[in-house]
């Protein structure tokens, strides 16, 4: 790997400055997101189970149906046994034959009343199941309505920042290369532990931005002299003068402008 070109202090403070400005840029563009890519991913899987679920009970309400027309051609073949028994008995030869003959008939009836008890049993599942099937599937309509309502919301969000977080992304590890990894890393460990992701701050009357200790004045003459990095001994941030901060402002302001 080639070694990065050596830069002065102030010129590094600059660097950092203006990768600041740019990370905490993209922060901004992904905060307008907010919680919502989380929002469109909890609604795909809410849908993708509700869908699961309705398909289910779908395939359940096919299988009863299944069971009642094989319950009903049971009927029909078991009436046809029992027309022939009848008929088989008008031709007997004696008591024991008729008996028997009476037996199977009487057997057969029982069958097709038990046939007949659970295919009305079949018809109870299916309107109860019909009723939830028809709650869930009102439910995944609304979800799936809502998740397309967000989806929408996402895109066109997606759409109007996209391009400007990609081109920030690219003007970021560019800045990242003109300074020295120790330097990058020491940065983004301060982001990560702030919660603005402010690694550096300024000098506000007297003290560090977002903080109430009070910078020694001699501490603040050092900062505006550039000659070394100094940072905050109570937050760990990196202090910058507010001359520097406001200079690479303006400069990336205009650098914005053209993204």
């Amino acid at each position: 790997m080639a070694k990065k070109k050596e830069i002065s202090v102030e010129q590094k403070l600059r660097a950092l400055y203006d990768l600041q400005l740019v990370d905490s840029r993209i922060d901004e563009i992904r905060n307008m997101r907010g919680e919502l890519p989380l929002e469109v991913e909890d609604l795909e899987d809410e849908v993708a189970g509700l869908n699961k679920r309705t398909e289910k009970m779908s395939t359940t309400l096919d299988e009863i149906d299944t069971k009642i027309t094989d319950k009903k051609l049971f009927i029909s073949e078991t009436e046809d046994r029992i027309k022939k028994y009848k008929k088989q008995q008008e031709n007997v030869r004696n008591n024991r034959e008729f008996d028997a003959l009476s037996k199977e008939i009487e057997y057969q009836e029982l069958e097709i009343e038990l046939a007949d008890k659970h295919i009305k049993e079949f018809y109870a599942q299916t309107e109860h199941k019909k009723e939830v099937l028809e709650q869930k599937q009102a439910e995944l309509d609304e979800k799936q309505t809502h998740l397309d309502h967000k989806k929408s919301e996402l895109k066109d969000i997606l759409k109007e920042t996209e391009k400007e977080e990609e081109a920030l992304g690219k003007e970021s590890d560019k800045l990242k290369t003109k300074i020295e990894d120790r330097l990058v890393k020491a940065y983004e460990r301060i982001r990560r532990s702030v919660k603005n992701g402010l690694a550096l701050v300024t000098i506000e009357r007297g003290a560090s931005g977002g903080s109430f200790f009070t910078i020694p004045p001699q501490v603040q003459v050092e900062i505006a002299a550039r000659r070394k990095i100094i940072t905050d001994e109570h937050s760990g941030r990196i202090l910058v003068d507010q001359e520097l901060a406001r200079e690479e402002e303006e400069r990336m302001h205009k650098v914005f402008k053209k993204l």
